[in-house]
């Protein structure tokens, strides 16, 4: 009777196992929309010069803050001549295309929220790694200097750089990859603390190897996914960063297109065009929702806990 009850609870544990993988294999809408939603983005910004559109500087001075679907004549790229064309998403306060705007700026958005945290996981991550297996000095050498990133202020970090080497979009790239390492670090370290008392990782050192051994083979790559589930997060983060730096002059200079400076353009059209600034304002709304949704699905995948839910 006890070996059946065995038998019973050994079934059970296995199908729980089961209907949790299976849970994990099911992504659902959830995750596939957002993920097409950020394809549709992607192709956009590398098509962006090869779509049937104004130039996004080219100015129709007869069609200020027009309304999705207005018709203007204008000099399109490759022409002398202007052409009858119709402007799908209206023209912003002074006379340019939103859409091919928003399709040019996405390149700005996605550089800044993709290479950014690039930078912060790269740097952060390595410095992590090594502050959770070594410990000892060289995790409270870290961990202060991550502890004074922290603690300088961000702004004032991002006008010196405006200031001394001028705005441009590799220097807030730079800027803003900085002020991620603390973040990156941080996570790295937390996990590397828990596998570094992990089984394999004890095996491996009582079978000699070595300490670049046991850190490629067996520490980062069980770092690295959590690490990706992060910058998922961090890139909608800094998405949103650069739309509030364009509100104090410090993001990408004009004539460069991006969302943050498009929805800062149009403020003060709020009450007569709303068109202007709540185009972009979506368009950063929904790719921010989604890297965030992309966040939490792939945090879910690698969590038991939350698999259970």
């Amino acid at each position: 009777m006890v070996e059946t009850a065995i038998e019973n609870v050994a079934v059970a544990g296995e199908a729980e196992g089961l209907a949790v993988r299976r849970r994990r294999r099911r992504l659902g809408l959830g995750f596939w929309l957002p993920v097409a939603w950020i394809g549709l983005v992607v192709f956009g910004a590398l098509t962006a010069d090869l779509w049937p559109l104004p130039a996004p500087e080219t100015i129709d001075f007869l069609k200020r803050a027009a309304l999705p679907g207005t018709i203007g004549e204008i000099e399109l790229a490759g022409q002398t001549e202007l052409s009858e064309f119709r402007y799908l998403l209206g023209t912003d306060n002074v006379g340019r295309d939103i859409l091919s705007r928003l399709v040019h700026g996405a390149r700005v958005s996605l550089l800044i929220g993709l290479l950014s945290p690039l930078i912060g996981l790269l740097v952060g991550g390595a410095l992590g790694v090594l502050a959770g297996y070594y410990r000892g000095r060289v995790e409270s050498i870290v961990v202060a200097s991550m502890d004074v990133i922290l603690a300088f202020p961000a702004l004032a970090l991002l006008l010196a750089i405006a200031f001394y080497l001028g705005p441009s979009l590799p220097n807030l790239i730079f800027a803003l990859g900085f002020l991620s390492v603390p973040a990156s670090a941080r996570v790295a370290r937390a996990n590397t603390l828990s596998l570094a008392r992990r089984e394999f990782v004890l095996a491996a050192k009582a079978m000699g190897a070595s300490d670049l051994y046991i850190l490629v083979r067996e520490i980062v790559p069980n770092v690295l996914m959590p690490l990706l589930v992060f910058a998922m997060l961090l890139v909608a983060v800094l998405i949103v960063a650069e739309g509030t730096l364009s509100f104090l002059g410090l993001s990408v200079p004009p004539p460069t297109p991006s969302w943050g400076a498009m929805i800062e353009e149009g403020r003060e059209l709020l009450d007569q065009a709303p068109h202007v600034t709540l185009i972009p304002a979506a368009a950063m709304c929904l790719t921010v929702l989604s890297f965030n949704l992309i966040g939490d699905r792939l945090r879910g995948l690698i969590d038991p806990r939350e698999s259970r839910l």
